[in-house]
Formats: structure tokens, C-alpha cells, sequence
């Protein structure tokens, strides 16, 4: 099944994510499809880079967003 989820990059206490496109069998900073945007949680107010276009065709095409992608969209 494919996972549209976070992919946690950084510094240790200095999170910042990559919102990518993934198998869900592979582990979260594994092996990726396809990156699609950013979230950096560090920043105030936090900023969500996303690509509407890529994250709609995979939803197209049978992705599933995360719960934490799922309120990052709505927030975007």
C-alpha cells in the first residue's frame, strides 16, 4: 500500500520533515517514490511547503495520507 507520510530530516531538537510518497512496508527515513513537499514545525508560524498538483494525483492514483499529512493538508 502506498503512504503519502513525514520523513523525518534534521538536527537532533531541530526537527524538519519531508512530506514524501512511500511503500508502507519500507521505515519512515527508508526508501521513498517521490518527495512532494516540506514541513518545518521549527519556524513561527510553521511553514507547510506542499505541491498540490503531485499530492493530488497520487490521491488519484490510491495513496493514503498519514493522519499528521492529513492536518498538514488542511492547514496548507
Amino acid at each position: 500500500m502506498v503512504k503519502i507520510r513525514l520523513q523525518r530530516v534534521g538536527a537532533k531538537k531541530a526537527p524538519f520533515y519531508k512530506i514524501v510518497v512511500a511503500d508502507s512496508r519500507y521505515p519512515r527515513d527508508g526508501r521513498l517514490i517521490e518527495e512532494i513537499g516540506n514541513y518545518d514545525p521549527m519556524k513561527s508560524p510553521a511553514v507547510i511547503n506542499l505541491d498540490k498538483e503531485k499530492l493530488d494525483a497520487w490521491i488519484k492514483n490510491g495513496a493514503q495520507p498519514t493522519d499528521s499529512v492529513k492536518s498538514l493538508m488542511k492547514r496548507a
